[in-house]
C-alpha cells in the first residue's frame, strides 16, 4: 500500500532506534531514507527540536496506532528551524495541546514550561495561546506561577538545552498516559500541532545560536534516545 509521498517497499515503523533499514525503522529514520541521507534517527534534514517530538511520538504510540503516523514524515524533511522564536513557539504549541489531558505531574511541568515559553517569546499568538490554555487547568497553572516565583529570567541556553527538550518529553508522556480514549489519536494530533508550528512564519529577534546546534553537539556520536 502507497501512502502519500511515501514509496511501496520502506519498513513498518516501529518503537526505538535501529541498526538498518532490516531491524524495521522509526518515524525519523523514515524521514533520512526520504530526504536521501544516511541512515540515521537524527539526520540532517529535520531541525533536532522537532525531530525529538517525532521520535518521542513514534515510541509512544501503540504498534496499532503508529501507522497513521506516516503520512506526517515528509513533513520535516527540510524543516531547520527559523531561529530562537521559532524554537519557543514549537515548544509552546506541543505544551499547550497536551496540558488539559496530562495526568497532574505532567500538568504541572508542562504549566511551568509553558510560563517559561511566555517569558520568552515575543509572538503575540503564543501569548493569547499560552494565556488560554493556563485558563483550563487552573490549579497547574497556580502551581507553576509559585514554583516559578522568585527565580531569576530563564536565559535562552537553558531553554534550549534543558526546558524545550523537558516540555516536549512531558508533553507526549503525559499525553500516552492520560485517561482519554484513544491516545494513539492524541499524540498524532500533538505531532500535527508541532507540524504546523513549525511551518508557521516567524521572525526571530533574538541574537542566540539555534537549539538546532546545542541538540546536536548534546546527541554527537549517535547517543540513543
Amino acid at each position: 500500500m502507497r501512502t502519500d509521498g511515501i514509496p511501496d517497499g520502506l519498513p513498518v515503523l516501529s518503537r526505538g532506534k535501529h541498526r538498518t533499514p532490516r531491524k524495521g525503522a522509526c518515524f525519523m529514520e523514515m524521514a533520512s531514507v526520504l530526504a536521501g541521507e544516511p541512515w540515521s534517527d537524527r539526520p540532517r534534514c529535520t531541525h533536532p527540536l522537532l525531530a525529538q517530538l517525532a521520535r518521542l511520538v513514534n515510541d509512544h504510540t501503540s504498534d496499532e496506532g503508529r501507522a497513521r503516523l506516516v503520512p506526517l514524515i515528509p513533513e520535516v524533511i527540510g524543516v531547520h528551524g527559523e531561529g530562537f522564536e521559532w524554537e519557543v513557539g514549537v515548544v509552546a504549541a506541543v505544551g499547550c495541546q497536551a496540558v488539559y489531558d496530562a495526568p497532574q505531574e505532567a500538568q504541572h511541568a508542562l504549566a511551568a514550561g509553558l510560563l517559561r515559553c511566555q517569558e520568552l517569546s515575543d509572538d503575540a499568538a503564543d501569548h493569547e495561546a499560552i494565556a488560554e490554555a493556563l485558563e483550563l487547568v487552573p490549579e497547574a497553572a497556580a502551581w507553576a506561577r509559585s514554583f516559578i516565583d522568585g527565580a531569576p529570567p530563564l536565559k535562552p541556553r537553558s531553554f534550549q538545552r534543558h526546558s524545550a527538550p523537558a516540555v516536549l518529553l512531558s508533553a507526549v508522556r503525559g499525553t500516552s498516559q492520560a485517561a482519554i480514549v484513544d491516545p494513539d489519536a492524541h499524540l498524532h494530533v500533538l505531532l500535527r500541532t508541532g507540524l504546523d508550528a513549525a511551518h508557521r512564519p516567524r521572525t526571530s529577534t533574538r541574537a542566540v545560536d539555534p537549539v538546532h546546534d546545542v541538540l546536536r553537539d548534546r546527541h554527537a556520536g549517535g547517543r540513543r534516545r
